[in-house]
């Protein structure tokens, strides 16, 4: 490959967005994420008190004093699922962070280092994949003890071997491209070399890899939540909010649509993004 290979490749970059800005499914998924986001930003600030009890109002069916009703406390359930969006998506975002950057730090330095830290990177993140993800969550925060922080930082642990490997490889690809070779014999140190050549080109495949998995991080903590491992009553969360929901469902239905409706607009937002992200750009590394 030739050194035109970075000004090619950031025009390929430029084409993956005019692709994804016109792709239904991105657009659709795009939209509902932005809807979630208000809800999560705006909402609370135009509803009640999530954990108000009006004891006189226990199951209080849908109406329009409350569009989704109470709960079994009297609680208004509209004002708990919005409140209980801004814990759920700011905890898939801290955990997709954490591990985006962990799975990108981990793979490039693994790849750029070579030697023993490669190989102990390496079996570092093949004891990681060889392990059930959920069970290691479950275990950790059963060793930590229930909460979000806990539960933040056992998804966090367990979710980022399967990038660092992808990471890697795409990294190593890199490495033999003709503007790193180019770099490389004009004396440019290899500090320069990793964050100007070969970053920015990981960087992009690592993000669409990691969004790939974000559906599934928002479903592992809201069922961790609803096992009583995650947030803790009475923070409105999506996934406690169903697990409380059990003991009344026979008489009050209602308590499901908030979180349920929910989690089904942020899997199928993000799912569409996703799928796009893989119509829309080449990859063959991340199959």
């Amino acid at each position: 490959m030739t050194t035109d290979a970075a000004p090619a490749e950031r025009g390929s970059h430029a084409g993956l967005v005019h692709r994804l800005l016109h792709h239904r499914g991105f657009v659709t998924g795009l939209v509902g994420v932005l809807i979630l986001l208000t809800v999560a930003l705006v909402g609370p600030l135009l509803v009640g008190d999530p954990d108000l009890t009006r004891f006189t109002q226990q199951l209080t069916p849908p109406s329009a004093a409350f569009p989704l009703g109470t709960d079994s406390a009297g609680r208004d359930v509209m004002a708990r699922t919005v409140y209980g969006a801004r814990v759920s998506l700011l905890a898939a975002l801290v955990v997709f962070a954490i591990t985006t950057t962990l799975g990108i730090g981990v793979g490039v330095t693994a790849a750029l280092a070579g030697g023993r830290i490669d190989a102990f990177l390496c079996r570092c993140c093949d004891v990681m994949l060889g392990l059930p993800s959920l069970v290691m969550a479950l275990a950790i925060v059963g060793a930590l003890g229930p909460g979000l922080i806990n539960l933040v930082v056992a998804m966090s642990i367990t979710g980022w071997a399967g990038l660092a490997k992808l990471c890697r490889t795409l990294a190593l690809d890199c490495r033999h491209r003709g503007d790193v070779i180019a770099a490389r014999m004009a004396g440019v140190s290899p500090a320069r070399i990793a964050v100007g050549h070969i970053l920015p080109s990981v960087l992009i495949y690592g993000l669409i890899s990691a969004t790939l998995g974000l559906g599934e991080t928002v479903l592992g903590l809201a069922g961790m939540s609803f096992l009583g491992l995650g947030v803790q009553p009475p923070t409105a969360e999506w996934g406690s909010m169903l697990n409380a929901s059990r003991i009344d469902l026979a008489v009050a239905p209602w308590l499901l649509i908030g979180p349920g409706l929910g989690l089904v607009l942020v899997v199928t937002s993000v799912t569409l993004i996703s799928d796009a992200l893989r119509d829309c750009a080449d990859l063959k590394e991340l199959s």
